[in-house]
C-alpha cells in the first residue's frame, strides 16, 4: 500500500496554510497527488416569521460573500501547496464535513486541523476532527495548531487488540516504511507480551523494524502514557485506532481519542 492520493481540509482558519503546507511536502515526499478540500454552507440569517426571511437580492449577495470566501482558501491553498507536484482543488457551497466524506473516494488519507484553545473557528467551515473520524472511512491525519512538518522519522503506535488498531496500522504502513524508530506502546494490566510480539513481528515482515514497549497500567491514562512515549523518544507522529467504544461514550466520559484530539502537541494519524 502507499499514498497515491492525498486530501487536506481548508478553511479560513489561520493554521491552514501551515496545515497545507505539511500536507504538501507530505504528498512530494510521497510522490502523492494532493487535493485541497473546501466547502462551507452561505451564512444566510434564520429566524421565524416573513421578516426573518431575507429578500432574493440579499440571499444572492450572501451567496457571493461565500463564493468569494472560497476562492480566497483556493489561493491559500495554491500557494501553500507549492511543494506537492501535482495539486487539486475542489470546493463547493455545502456542509464541510459531508463534502469531505464525499470527496475522500479520491484519496488514501486526509488531512484535517485541529483547533487551538484560543481559536475562533468559522462555524461554517470548520472540520471537526472527530466527525471526520466517524464518517469518512479513511485514516484521518490530525494536526494540531503550530505544527508546520512531519518527519514521521519517530514513531509511537498505539496497541490494542482491537480492528481500530489494527486497521491504523495497516493504514499508516506507508509511514512506518520510512520510520528510522517505530515504537508499539501497549498499556495493558499485566507483563504479558504475546500481543506486543505479534504486532512487532508482523511489522517485521513487512520491512518496518519496530520495538515493543509494555506499560503496566499505575493509574495514569492511556492517552497521558502515549504522549509521554512520544515525547520522550522525540516522535513527531503517533499512530491510533479512533473511536473503539461509541463516540457519545467518550464525550460523557472521555477516552484516549478524545484525550489525544485535544492534547497532543504532535500529528496523529487516526482510524476507526
Amino acid at each position: 500500500m502507499s499514498y497515491a492520493s492525498i486530501i487536506v481540509a481548508v478553511d479560513p482558519g489561520e493554521q491552514t496554510s501551515t496545515r497545507v503546507g505539511l500536507a504538501a511536502h507530505l504528498a512530494r515526499r510521497l510522490k502523492a497527488r494532493l487535493i485541497g478540500v473546501a466547502a462551507w454552507a452561505p451564512d444566510y440569517p434564520r429566524g421565524f416569521g416573513e421578516t426573518s426571511v431575507p429578500a432574493g437580492y440579499e440571499i444572492e449577495e450572501i451567496r457571493q460573500i461565500t463564493l468569494d470566501e472560497l476562492r480566497q482558501a483556493e489561493e491559500v491553498f495554491s500557494l501553500a501547496a507549492r511543494p506537492a507536484e501535482r495539486i487539486e482543488w475542489r470546493s463547493e457551497l455545502r456542509d464541510p464535513v459531508t463534502f469531505l466524506e464525499e470527496q475522500s473516494r479520491a484519496a488514501d488519507l486526509v488531512v484535517v486541523g485541529r483547533q487551538g484553545r484560543k481559536d475562533i473557528p468559522h462555524l461554517a467551515a470548520a472540520t471537526d476532527p472527530g466527525d471526520a473520524l466517524m464518517a469518512l472511512g479513511r485514516p484521518v491525519l490530525v494536526v494540531p495548531p503550530g505544527v508546520e512538518r512531519l518527519s514521521a522519522s519517530r514513531v509511537v503506535v498505539a496497541w490494542k487488540n482491537t480492528l481500530q488498531s489494527r486497521r491504523a496500522i495497516s493504514d499508516a504502513m506507508p509511514l512506518l516504511k520510512l520510520a528510522e524508530q517505530i515504537q508499539v506502546v501497549q498499556v495493558a494490566d499485566n507483563g504479558n507480551r504475546t500481543e506486543l510480539d505479534d504486532v512487532v513481528a508482523y511489522l517485521g515482515l513487512h520491512g518496518v523494524n519496530a520495538m515493543g514497549v509494555l506499560k503496566v497500567a499505575n493509574g495514569a491514562g492511556t492517552a497521558d502514557t502515549l504522549l509521554k512515549a512520544a515525547e520522550a523518544s522525540g516522535a513527531d507522529l503517533i499512530v491510533s485506532g479512533a473511536f473503539g467504544y461509541s463516540r457519545l461514550r467518550e464525550w460523557f466520559f472521555g477516552g484516549v481519542t478524545r484525550n489525544l484530539l485535544e492534547h497532543s502537541p504532535v500529528c496523529c494519524l487516526m482510524s476507526h
